[in-house]
């Protein structure tokens, strides 16, 4: 499929303005049509939205969206079944030019209500990441620089030079720049450079691994945004980031731990990525400015592995985390994961992994939890992990999203909060008075 096509903005774009107009004007058309039909017409349209929203709600009490549906998207799928049901009326009554225009409200409808819900959700930015696949150019990766200098005192010693570009790059991990990913089918991953590691005699930054939901991709657009809203304010400087994939495909859920199932998932994020990063990224080679993060699914895994691999993940993200990965579906992740060994599931849950950490292991650690205050899935397992991290030795900061739920939304925020909040500990900002 075209890259342009795949990589076109859907949520910060006129696209669902646009659609729900001609939609608007379509359903408009077809009921005035035949003014003696107009009440019966509207009744059909009513019937098949309210009969959506009662559907909704139903999978919803059921658990079928992994959590509350965000307010808009349940009224933008009523809205829309409602309004195509109107243009399934036009269609089906002459003459020709009402049912033309009844197929242009039906799929004018049905566009505008898939927009609308996925720019409820907030997380999806492209049809790319909406199939789950890659859609950015291919990666050229800037020559290494001698390594120099104290990095926790970055922030006062580097000072931009003229011609710096104004925002990071995105691109794909791809190619020759492919990074390994040994026993494990990885997509593709994406890498964001700040505008520091653009330039002719870039400074070692830190590293972010970080990880998204599922369904989902590696697609860094979140992440670069607020990566960029960062080095706006601090001199161009941000951590180089890569994001990974932890699915394989956005329907699967290899639930962050190697296996024969699913593939070496865990070995591919903590030992392929890091090796591949330091030997060919402008990083800081101490793992002190490594940072394991991740939204959603991501989060649980990047919680397992902060609490694991103390000794590669100097610092921890955890957005929005399902409490341990799997917690959707327990019973499968037993068996498909652990081969049916519940007690090596147990001991896998973050909040397992710190509690049997010897004392003095996360000293110097810092763990972010974030979540947004109407999220009644993951907002639990949130709190839960932040105090089993508090007491693991972790240096734990919390962030709460008000009035968010599990949506981009909240994403957004959380990394607005955490990203400066890790700065000071990354050398790309002065310690907190």
């Amino acid at each position: 499929m075209n890259r342009f096509i795949l990589s076109f903005e859907l949520i910060d774009s006129p696209l669902l303005a646009i659609s729900a107009a001609v939609a608007g004007i379509a359903v408009v058309a077809v009921v005035v049509w035949s003014p003696r039909r107009i009440i019966r017409t509207l009744l059909v349209g009513l019937a098949a939205g309210v009969a959506m929203l009662i559907a909704a709600k139903i999978l919803e009490a059921r658990g079928a969206f992994q959590g509350p549906l965000p307010g808009l998207a349940i009224w933008w799928g009523a809205g829309a079944v409602a309004v195509a049901a109107i243009g399934v009326v036009g269609i089906c009554r002459r003459p020709w030019a009402r049912r033309v225009i009844g197929a242009v409200t039906v799929v004018a409808a049905l566009v505008a209500g898939a927009l609308g819900v996925n720019a409820a959700y907030g997380v999806t930015h492209n049809l790319a990441a909406i199939l789950g696949v890659q859609a950015l150019d291919p990666a050229s990766l800037p020559a290494q620089q001698t390594e120099g200098g104290d990095p926790s005192t970055l922030y006062q010693t580097w000072e931009p030079p003229a011609g710096m570009p104004a925002q990071g790059s995105v691109s794909a991990l791809t190619g020759n720049t492919k990074i390994p990913t040994g026993q494990y089918a990885a997509r593709d991953a994406s890498l964001y450079l700040p505008p520091a590691a653009q330039v002719a005699d870039p400074p070692a930054l830190p590293l972010l691994v970080f990880m998204m939901g599922q369904p989902g991709s590696p697609d860094p657009t979140a992440l670069a945004k607020a990566l960029d809203a960062f080095a706006a304010k601090n001199k161009g400087l941000a951590p180089i980031a890569v994001v990974v994939d932890q699915l394989t495909a956005p329907d699967l859920d290899p639930a962050c731990a190697d296996s024969a199932k699913y593939g070496a998932v865990s070995t591919y994020i903590n030992q392929l990525v890091p090796q591949w990063a330091e030997k060919n990224l402008n990083i800081i080679k101490d793992p002190k400015y490594w940072i394991i993060g991740g939204f959603s699914n991501g989060g649980s895994c990047a919680a397992t592995y902060g609490a694991k691999y103390p000794g590669t993940w100097g610092q921890m993200l955890d957005v929005m985390g399902n409490e341990f990965p799997g917690s959707e579906h327990v019973s499968q992740t037993v068996a498909d994961v652990f081969g049916g060994d519940a007690n090596a599931f147990q001991a896998d849950k973050p909040s397992s992994l710190m509690a049997a950490a010897p004392a003095g292991t996360y000293s110097g650690h810092t763990a972010i939890f974030t979540w947004g205050s109407e999220d009644t899935t993951y907002g639990p397992g949130q709190q839960a992990n932040a105090t089993a991290a508090q007491a693991a030795g972790f240096t734990v900061l919390t962030h709460i999203v008000e009035g968010a739920g599990h949506t981009g939304e909240a994403l957004d925020a959380s990394l607005a909060y955490a990203i400066p909040a890790l700065a000071p500990v990354l050398g790309l900002a002065a310690p907190a008075s």
